[in-house]
C-alpha cells in the first residue's frame, strides 16, 4: 500500500472511461494513497471548485474558469469517434433551436455548442435535463447524452440525425479531443502525487482484461463493447497532439455563445 497522503481528497468520474485511470487506486499498490470518491463529471468539477476535493478528473472546459495545476500526460480523450458523447436530433442539425444538455456534462455541452455553430451554423438555446433521451427530446429539438448512458444506446437505431461529437471535433480540426483531465490545487500536485496517478494508470493498462470483466458486468455493458470502447476509442495518455486539441477547444469555447451557458 502506497500511502502518499491519504488526506488528499481525489474525485474521480463514475464512468467506464475512467476505470483504467483509477484501477491502481482501487486494486493496485496505489490503493489507500488518497481519499478517493466518485461522481458524475459536473459534480466532480464542483467538488474541486469548492475545495471539497483537492484533485479531480476535471471537465476540460473548467480550465477556462480556474487556474488549476495538472497531472501531466493523463486524461480522457479521443482521436475521432468516442461512442459515449452523442447528440441526437429530431431535425437537421442546422435547424436545431433548443438543445437538452445532460446535467452530468460541462465540456460536452460546450463542445456541442462549438460543433453546431462552426459546422452547421446553429446556435441553440441550451437547457439542462437528466440523461433520459425520450424526455429530453420532448423538451428540445436535440439531446446530448454522455458517458455510460450513451453506451447503452444504439446510434443506428436513433434516427437520421445523430452526431458523435468526438468524430465531429476531429473532422472540424484534424486534432484529438480532450474531454477531461486530472487537475486541481497546484500545491496538492507534487512529484510524489503525480507518481501515484501515473502508477494507477499503468496498473489499469496492464489489467485491462480485469477492468472489462468486472466493469462491463456491473454497468450492464456487453464485454465486447467495453473492450472496443476502451481499446479503440478512449485515449488516456495525452501527448502533444492531444494538448494542441485541448488548447484549440478552450479557444473555441471562449468565443462560443454557449460557453456562458454551460
Amino acid at each position: 500500500m502506497n500511502r502518499v497522503n491519504p488526506s488528499i481528497k481525489v474525485c474521480a468520474v463514475s464512468y467506464l472511461n475512467t476505470s483504467p485511470l483509477v484501477w491502481g487506486m482501487l486494486h493496485g499498490d496505489q490503493r489507500g494513497a488518497f481519499d478517493l470518491t466518485f461522481r458524475v463529471p459536473s459534480a466532480c468539477a464542483g467538488a474541486v471548485a469548492s475545495g471539497e476535493a483537492d484533485i479531480g478528473i476535471i471537465p476540460a472546459i473548467e480550465l477556462n474558469r480556474h487556474d488549476y495545476g495538472r497531472i501531466r500526460g493523463l486524461g480522457i480523450a479521443s482521436r475521432g469517434p468516442v461512442l459515449s458523447i452523442l447528440l441526437v436530433s429530431s431535425k437537421p442539425f442546422a435547424q436545431i433551436e433548443t438543445l437538452a444538455g445532460d446535467t452530468s456534462s460541462r465540456t460536452s455541452v460546450a463542445l456541442a455548442g462549438v460543433i453546431l455553430e462552426r459546422r452547421y451554423g446553429a446556435q441553440p438555446r441550451v437547457i439542462s435535463r437528466p440523461p433520459d433521451l425520450v424526455r429530453m427530446l420532448e423538451d428540445a429539438d436535440a439531446a446530448l447524452i454522455i458517458g455510460d448512458p450513451a453506451l447503452h444506446l444504439d446510434p443506428a437505431a436513433l434516427g437520421d440525425y445523430v452526431l458523435d461529437l468526438g468524430a465531429e471535433w476531429t473532422a472540424l480540426t484534424g486534432l484529438p479531443m480532450v474531454f477531461a483531465l486530472w487537475a486541481g490545487r497546484k500545491e496538492a500536485i507534487t512529484p510524489e502525487v503525480e507518481a501515484v496517478f501515473q502508477g494507477s494508470y499503468q496498473f489499469g493498462r496492464d489489467h485491462l482484461d480485469d477492468i472489462i470483466r468486472v466493469e462491463a458486468a456491473q454497468r450492464g455493458i456487453r464485454p465486447e463493447l467495453a473492450r472496443d470502447y476502451l481499446t479503440r476509442y478512449i485515449i488516456c495518455e495525452l501527448g502533444p497532439a492531444e494538448y494542441r486539441g485541448l488548447e484549440l477547444f478552450l479557444e473555441y469555447a471562449r468565443t462560443s455563445r454557449e460557453a456562458a451557458s454551460v
